[in-house]
């Protein structure tokens, strides 16, 4: 089984879309198998992350702000690709450091994720974004 979902950002930040994944295995009768999520962009990750506590999400923006800051910041100053803007060339490392696929064991159509823990798209980019996550089920 195959299919893409489509996630609308607002700019930086973590968007859980746990439910849709659930609701996507449950309409197409999933038993056990192995699901993989890929985001197919070059500027945004993916993240299976605690969902109960939003400063969590707060801290790890915060945390990958200072490790990774805006191409203004003079410690980028030596990045190259900065015509998209400064925040550009950061998302793009932000990426290279996260991970951009997920791979979650599915029992009886439900994911096999913790009692905290959801599925998130990590958007590096300032400016909204539609993100396309390619989902494939295997069982």
């Amino acid at each position: 089984m195959l299919t893409e979902f489509t996630l609308r950002t607002r700019g930086q930040g973590l968007y859980e879309f746990t439910r849709e994944v659930c609701g996507w295995l449950r309409q197409e009768g999933a038993g056990d198998g192995l699901l993989t999520l890929f985001v197919r962009h070059t500027s945004c990750s993916l993240l299976i992350q605690e969902n109960a506590d939003p400063d969590v999400r707060t801290d790890l923006m915060a945390w990958l702000g200072r490790f990774v800051p805006p191409a203004t910041d003079p410690s980028l100053s030596y990045l190259q690709h900065t015509l998209e803007g400064p925040d550009d060339m950061p998302a793009h490392i932000k990426a290279a450091v996260l991970p951009v696929s997920l791979s979650v064991p599915v029992s009886e159509g439900r994911p096999l994720l913790g009692t905290w823990q959801g599925i998130y798209l990590f958007e590096h980019r300032d400016a909204p974004h539609s993100r396309r996550v390619a989902a494939h089920f295997s069982g």
